[in-house]
């Protein structure tokens, strides 16, 4: 059900932010997991550099399966936490190449089987590359929906929930592309630009109108 507040915030980002939204470059299924994996705790930027070499010399899932680890630890040395990232892509691999047979799964449960991945990078992929309902929660997204009055939570999975309940499951990637994109560039952690910001009248950091308080369709 999408309630009149959540309508709105959709609406406006909607309108706001380009059509596609993409922090991740990425040729395939497998490539998208694979750098998704090694963005945790880094910088999109910092994986986009390292990816083309990656995915250059160990193309397949069946190539990166059988890749030796020192070598792997050595061209993604530079997105910070090299040794267990090694270890996740070259297990995530070797899983969706003798499990999977070379295909990068769908479903919530058989992702959260491949090493490395939790149900935010899973949502991702679900998203993204099969356009299934997903609600991704990183820390932009949780910022901004927990500003602007959606969820109290604090726990991810929580806020997940949450928020899928508030929106059909056709509109979940978007809004939260949309919203991403929002905190990235407006609702900042320390400094958010309210001035500028098209949900400052909304917000619940800024006071609610009546119409948008607690029982009336948040």
């Amino acid at each position: 059900m999408l309630l009149p507040m959540t309508a709105e915030i959709y609406r406006r980002l909607d309108r706001e932010y380009p059509e596609e939204i993409g922090f991740i470059e990425a040729r395939s299924p497998y490539e998208h997991l694979i750098a998704v994996i090694m963005s945790a705790q880094t910088t999109d930027r910092q994986v986009n550099q390292v990816t083309p070499k990656l995915f250059e010399r160990f193309p397949s899932p069946a190539d990166l399966a059988s890749a030796p680890i020192s070598e792997v630890e050595r061209i993604i040395h530079s997105v910070g936490f090299y040794r267990v990232k090694a270890r996740n892509i070259i297990g995530a691999a070797s899983v969706i190449h003798h499990t999977f047979h070379d295909k990068v799964p769908e479903e919530m449960e058989e992702l959260l089987s491949i090493p490395g991945v939790g149900r935010k990078s899973a949502n991702v992929i679900r998203g993204h590359c099969f356009t299934k309902p997903a609600v991704i929660v990183d820390t932009h997204f949780a910022r901004v929906v927990r500003r602007l009055g959606l969820v109290q939570a604090s726990h991810p999975d929580v806020i997940e929930r949450e928020i899928a309940g508030m929106l059909d499951g056709g509109l979940q990637y978007r809004f939260s592309m949309t919203v991403n994109m929002h905190g990235r560039k407006i609702c900042h952690a320390k400094k958010p630009q309210c001035s500028v910001c098209l949900l400052e009248d909304i917000c619940r950091k800024s006071g609610l109108p009546e119409a948008f308080q607690l029982g009336n369709g948040v």
